[in-house]
């Protein structure tokens, strides 16, 4: 994808009044609704991709299994199987098309909520986690108007990308 960009930055003042946040936003020349949501998808997928490290209690609470026989310890179970790791150069491009999110006005968050949704696909399988009817049971609405909304956000985005 070479597109021509321009950085923009501007200070934009949330609703509520105490926090104010710093956006950057680079200007894509020639981007397309596909590309974005494209993009979108390539960023649920890291994001779901990354491997869970860190504190964790995991190990205070697992039970481990006694193993009484040498026929129970290899090969009864299905190997888990885990999505490579992805590069420094996908999580940039995660967080920076997770950043395009604050493009959407605060006041419809219901707008960032639908995409963010739409956005996470198994890095595996590349099926969406969430699929147009949930999101819609989960917002009270009908499948229709949730694709519809879906559509209105990465194209309010993509405006704001182009300038």
């Amino acid at each position: 994808m070479s597109h021509e960009a321009s950085v923009l930055s501007k200070r934009q003042v949330l609703s509520s009044g105490i926090k104010s946040a710093e956006v950057r936003v680079q200007r894509y020349q020639g981007l397309s609704t596909t590309e974005i949501v494209e993009r979108f998808e390539a960023a649920g997928a890291t994001l779901l991709a990354m491997p869970a490290r860190g504190y964790s209690t995991h190990m205070r609470t697992i039970n481990f299994d006694v193993v009484h026989s040498a026929l129970d310890a290899y090969g009864w179970s299905a190997a888990a199987i885990r999505p490579p790791a992805p590069s420094s150069a996908e999580i940039t491009a995660m967080d920076e098309t997770f950043g395009w999110l604050a493009l959407i006005p605060e006041s419809q968050y219901v707008l960032r909520r639908i995409v963010g949704a739409r956005a996470l696909v198994h890095p595996l399988s590349g099926r969406h986690l969430f699929p147009w009817r949930r999101i819609a049971v989960m917002l009270g609405a009908d499948h229709k108007s949730i694709q519809r909304w879906h559509g209105h956000a990465v194209e309010l985005i993509l405006k704001k990308l182009i300038g």
